[in-house]
């Protein structure tokens, strides 16, 4: 039987980080390693997309010609599907939907406008879109586009590159604090609004015992970017108003071998999302990561996290924006040693089972067939 042959395309990849860049690496990779696949993409980030977007357009309409379908990275890159399909109308075009490729469509600037006029309608052209999460479903309906078109597959990861033994020893030394008596609470990820540092600091650390510390970081925002804005400065203040400096450690730009130390040796993880009309959390691949690296989570039970952390299993979901509740499970949750250690590993073990890249692969696979011979 003839193998079918996939074009993996990403405007977001590593060496840059960030959420897009890792799920398109994984999940790029996790399908060269069962089918034929060539993957073309951006390694350098933004400030090279007005190189690479003309040259992904032109080179890609010879490239597909040897393949039978192409799977976009993200939304943003919705109008070379939609290209591809009007030259190669008997092939298929498949496209990865997170949930800021869906709600940028809200956003009142220009780019907000034009990504609306362009993007969302070149999104309906494409033959299947793969969407991180269903509430990103549910906005993706708002603007128009057939329910029919999108099938729900969640983001996955690889646990062994996350999961490392790191010491208290080495957390202490990256938050530069004596960890004797305390307790380290993570939030990891880009400091957007949306996800809840501001709101937590300035809602949960007061109401928390002065032994709980939290730690945030993630990549840095660009000062001069199409997506969500950067939270962070406002994160500083919240810190500085409230005389919390010895109790909240802030990384805007923390490496990747940081990121691991906080994930592995921290006591408790945190999502503390909350609603801002324009964004949201497609999935929440963060909150499965802290699960892989064995700890328990905590997180709102707002849109895409919904998807990712299922109440008891992986973690625990709490009332987004309700401050009382989440002081409430996380003080509960870190008094108690023994059960954060045995729940983190049926975590460990539920991420395992239900969210490795081998697993979400040949979901991933199995769609692209199905569109292919449909």
């Amino acid at each position: 039987m003839k193998k079918n042959k996939i074009l993996f395309i990403s405007r977001a990849y590593p060496p840059i980080i960030g959420g897009i860049e890792n799920q398109n690496y994984g999940i790029a990779n996790a399908l060269k390693n069962i089918a034929e696949t060539k993957i073309i993409a951006n390694k350098s980030g933004k400030k090279n997309l007005p190189f690479f977007m003309p040259w992904v357009f032109l080179s890609s309409l010879i490239t597909f010609r040897d393949y039978d379908a192409v799977l976009l990275g993200d939304g943003v890159l919705s109008p070379l599907g939609a290209w591809l399909k009007f030259f190669y109308p008997r092939k298929k075009a498949l496209s990865i939907v997170h949930g800021l490729d869906i709600t940028f469509a809200c956003k009142k600037s220009l780019l907000g406008k034009a990504y609306r006029l362009i993007n969302i309608p070149c999104l309906k052209k494409l033959d299947r879109l793969i969407m991180v999460g269903q509430e990103t479903i549910k906005e993706a309906v708002k603007t128009g586009i057939s329910k029919d078109k999108c099938v729900f597959i969640p983001n996955g990861l690889s646990v062994e590159k996350i999961a490392k033994p790191h010491s208290r020893s080495e957390l202490e030394k990256l938050i530069d604090l004596d960890l004797e008596g305390k307790k380290v609470i993570f939030r990891g990820g880009r400091f957007t609004k949306h996800k809840g540092v501001e709101w937590f600091i300035r809602n949960v650390i007061p109401r928390l015992s002065p032994n709980y510390i939290l730690a945030a970081g993630g990549g840095a925002i660009s000062k001069i970017t199409a997506g969500d804005e950067n939270n962070f400065p406002n994160c500083v203040k919240a810190v500085k108003e409230l005389g919390l400096k010895d109790r909240v450690k802030l990384f805007p730009n923390i490496p990747q071998p940081d990121i691991e130390i906080l994930f592995n040796a921290c006591d408790l993880y945190v999502s503390p999302n909350i609603k801002i009309y324009g964004s949201m959390e497609g999935f929440g691949i963060t909150a499965i990561e802290a699960g892989a690296c064995g700890r328990v989570v905590v997180a709102s039970n707002l849109e895409g996290l919904k998807d990712a952390i299922i109440d008891g299993e992986n973690g625990f979901l709490v009332e987004s924006g309700n401050a009382e509740k989440y002081t409430q499970k996380i003080t509960a949750l870190l008094e108690d040693d023994d059960f954060r250690k045995s729940f983190g590993e049926k975590a460990r073990q539920y991420v395992i089972d239900n969210y490795s890249w081998e697993k979400i692969s040949r979901r991933y696979l199995e769609e692209i067939e199905k569109v292919i011979h449909s």
